[in-house]
């Protein structure tokens, strides 16, 4: 007579839990690099930025690093002094932020 295969009982994640872990993937796959940080100037509070991505004024940018985490909006940036609208993969921007960042932070698109 043949052996009955033992029966696996799966416990199921609380509805709760998978949820939260949905979201957090969610809010991880809508924020998008598109920077960083290579220099900072603290007497004007700038950031200098090499972009890997698109940025234009109006957008929200997230800037995360080791003890770096804020988010803002570009209200302004400027390429070699002169203000522009948006910028585009290459470029080096200058931005001013509203606390200190370090060289190496990660900037995101939010």
């Amino acid at each position: 007579m043949p052996k009955k295969a033992a029966k696996k009982t799966v416990k199921k994640a609380p509805k709760k839990a998978v949820k939260s872990v949905v979201k957090t993937i969610a809010k991880q796959e809508a924020k998008k690099q598109i920077g960083t940080i290579t220099h900072f100037y603290n007497n004007i509070n700038v950031g200098v930025i090499a972009l890997s991505d698109t940025i234009k004024v109006g957008d929200t940018i997230s800037i995360e690093g080791e003890t770096t985490n804020f988010k803002q909006k570009v209200d302004s940036m400027q390429i070699d002094r002169d203000s522009v609208k948006a910028a585009k993969k290459g470029q080096e921007i200058g931005l001013k932020v509203k606390d200190r960042v370090r060289e190496h932070d990660l900037v995101y698109k939010v």
